[in-house]
């Protein structure tokens, strides 16, 4: 342990140990800050333009009886002569000017507020007032310093110049950046307006579990752990879908879950380690009912969060109140390039077209539905501009699907994508337990020709399905790439609170 303490002995700037002295004169002072327990207030910055910004000066004046207590960060500062200093105070929604004097505060509680720091908590009892210009202001009566910023902020202009340091640090981003807290407030109201429109479909919301003994749901590779009390590995989970599965087994009609999904793969704009999303099973309803609830999902957040359908993202246009395209992975192949799948063919005929095509192949890319998708992802995904459903999935990269009853080499599946983003992933479940097991095998070939990603056999859930799953539409929604496309984000780091970050050089 102590050789480990070096680690740990830190340097302050000449800003923080000036903080830290005054600090510790308040504390000599018997006015610790941070012994300070709970503040009584009556009112947010909010509620104090909503009620009072209409008013004119006379009539603020006339209205000087009515005390208000206030909370708030100090964000500006600035002195107006010697016995008048004007600040600015932040909460979680707004800011608005104080006007503090020395003959109102006397001269000790004005001196003390004259060596407050940007960035200090402070309470405030005052009256509101408007300035010569019209500002509608605070004139304080009294005030309490709540807490000690020790640490000054980044400067009000330049900001955090450092990207990193804006998602490592992103409690300081949201103290100087209110757009950021903007982003999170509307991905807190997304969410809610999704499960209110289960809800009010009468769908149960449900928890399962994050620790599972079987990888499956997607194809992934997953994190490892070990459970000691159990004395085996275990993973954190890369899909809701099996165990929500079960319930509807188990008898009920319709379930979801909001949950966080961890997959063991790289980080760029679009993926971050831990994400969230959004499962939903519902029964006795097949893949065109979601494509519906989709639609009419993505409709309703544009419209609550923007009070518009039209949006703006990647250098493009999209109006999502138009009804969404529907499109065949083979129709869209053959539109884009040229190559037509609906032709029966072998493997050796699939792989030669793609050779010809620069189409790579995987070692584990054993059937002809491998290289469809492939060419997909290599030709047709990101020329995907306006919300589209991709449908008709290869079996092969689709082992919970349910086959298309009219061509068994394509499932009952569709993908949301829009300006070559993938938004949603659905499925006519699969709830023939001998074609699962099957599928399930065909996984552990896969693994066996070294993809990390295939899905392990999963016999309980196959056991379950035996009970009988009825007729079963599944779908998933990324929560992280829908905030990202309604509040018009181009990295998934913006709308994630805390993302992985690779360690500092």
């Amino acid at each position: 342990m102590s050789n480990n303490n070096k680690e740990f002995t830190r340097k302050f700037t000449e800003q923080e140990l000036i903080r830290r002295e005054k600090y510790k004169k308040l504390v000599e002072e018997k006015q610790d800050p941070f012994i300070v327990a709970k503040y009584e207030r009556n009112i947010d910055i909010t509620e104090v333009k909503k009620q009072f910004s209409s008013l004119t000066k006379e009539e603020l004046e006339s209205k000087s009886e009515i005390k208000l207590k206030l909370t708030g960060r100090i964000r500006q500062f600035r002195e107006a002569g010697k016995k008048a200093i004007f600040a600015n105070i932040q909460d979680q929604d707004d800011s608005i000017q104080i006007y503090v004097r020395e003959d109102e505060l006397g001269s000790d509680l004005f001196s003390s507020f004259s060596d407050l720091d940007l960035g200090d908590i402070i309470g405030v009892t005052g009256v509101a007032m408007k300035t010569n210009h019209g500002e509608l202001t605070i004139r304080v009566k009294s005030y309490q310093l709540l807490t000690k910023s020790l640490r000054p902020l980044p400067d009000n202009y330049y900001g955090l110049n450092d990207i990193e340091e804006k998602y490592r640090r992103r409690y300081v981003d949201l103290i100087i950046n209110s757009e950021t807290k903007k982003i999170f407030i509307a991905r807190s109201k997304i969410i809610r307006i999704i499960q209110k429109i289960l809800d009010d479909k009468g769908m149960y919301e449900v928890e399962t579990p994050i620790l599972q003994s079987v990888h499956g749901g997607a194809i992934a590779k997953p994190f490892k752990s070990y459970y000691n009390a159990l004395e085996r590995d275990f993973y954190l989970r890369i899909a809701t879908e099996l165990p929500l599965k079960r319930l509807i087994v188990g008898g009920f009609n319709g379930v979801y879950e909001i949950g966080r999904l961890f997959r063991n793969e790289g980080m760029d704009t679009r993926h971050n380690p831990e994400f969230t999303t959004i499962e939903v099973y519902v029964a006795y309803e097949d893949m065109f009912y979601h494509m519906d609830l989709t639609e009419s999902i993505f409709k309703q957040i544009a419209l609550e969060i923007n009070g518009t359908t039209q949006l703006s993202y990647g250098g493009h246009e999209l109006d999502l109140s138009k009804p969404f395209k529907r499109w065949h992975m083979v129709d869209a192949i053959k539109e884009i390039c040229g190559v037509d799948f609906w032709q029966e063919m072998t493997y050796e005929q699939a792989f030669e077209l793609a050779k010809q095509h620069n189409v790579d192949v995987e070692k584990h890319h054993y059937g002809v539905g491998h290289i469809i998708n492939s060419f997909f992802e290599k030709y047709v995904e990101d020329k995907i501009i306006e919300p589209t459903f991709i449908t008709g999935h290869p079996v092969e990269v689709s082992p919970l699907a349910k086959r298309n009853a009219k061509d068994s080499r394509f499932t009952d599946r569709f993908e949301l994508f829009i300006v070559g983003r993938e938004y949603a992933n659905a499925y006519s479940e699969l709830n023939n337990p001998i074609d699962q097991y099957d599928r399930f095998l065909e996984q552990l070939k896969e693994a066996d020709s070294g993809n990390d990603e295939a899905q392990e056999m999963d016999i309980d859930f196959v056991e379950a399905l035996e009970y009988g799953l009825p007729p079963t539409a599944g779908l998933g929604i990324g929560i992280d790439r829908t905030v990202m496309l309604i509040t018009g984000q181009e990295s998934i780091k913006d709308v994630i609170l805390f993302p992985q970050m690779k360690p500092r050089g």
